[in-house]
């Protein structure tokens, strides 16, 4: 898969063991949503920030549905093997770094379908407000990985019971499982940002 498979805004490492960031943006964001935020925990990471190739009036995202956690299973195994495809291009392009990425809303469903089939693309993992409406059967290659996992009890969008099976099957595939849980909706809070942040940077 090709550097260019996605319009993206990208920053090379500035050494060559530093991280490779990938952000993935909600709904209706775009490259930019994340880069700034990147560049500002982590300066020295190198940072690759995909925009949806799918448009839902207007609003950029990863993949299709035909409603509100109704996904198109076709086209979001199609995004999946593209992704796939597209970071591990950048992966070639830096042998020498270890993969991050993280991922909001539909950035997080991209991403964590991305990890479910290749689980072995990604050293770190944030999942922020992930809606994962199946329940993925068992992998290899988890083992061990940090995984980062946020949701909201009250969340309209991402039913609490889907998070926490989502949290629950991370961690019986041997990942290392840290989650930040707050009592409101599908807003990101501070908390949720620190510890993204000290995943990137840990």
């Amino acid at each position: 898969m090709s550097l260019n498979a996605y319009t993206a805004q990208v920053q090379a490492p500035s050494a060559p063991t530093a991280p490779l960031i990938f952000a993935f943006h909600g709904t209706g964001g775009d490259e930019h949503q994340f880069f700034g935020f990147v560049r500002q925990v982590a300066p020295e990471a190198g940072v690759v920030s995909p925009r949806g190739d799918v448009s839902e009036m207007g609003a950029a995202r990863f993949f299709r549905r035909t409603g509100e956690g109704v996904y198109d299973m076709n086209d979001l195994a199609r995004a999946t093997d593209k992704m796939a495809g597209f970071v591990a291009a950048y992966k070639a392009a830096h042998p020498d770094a270890p993969v991050y990425g993280f991922g909001y809303s539909n950035g997080a469903n991209i991403l964590a379908s991305v990890v479910i089939q290749y689980p072995d693309l990604f050293d770190r993992v944030g999942l922020l407000h992930p809606l994962i409406p199946w329940e993925p059967e068992p992998v290899e290659g988890l083992g061990h990985r940090e995984v980062l996992i946020t949701a909201g009890r009250r969340d309209p969008i991402c039913p609490w019971p889907l998070s926490q099976r989502l949290i629950d099957w991370f961690g019986a595939q041997g990942a290392s499982v840290t989650t930040e849980i707050h009592e409101g909706g599908h807003e990101l809070r501070e908390p949720e940002i620190g510890a993204l942040a000290r995943l990137l940077t840990a």
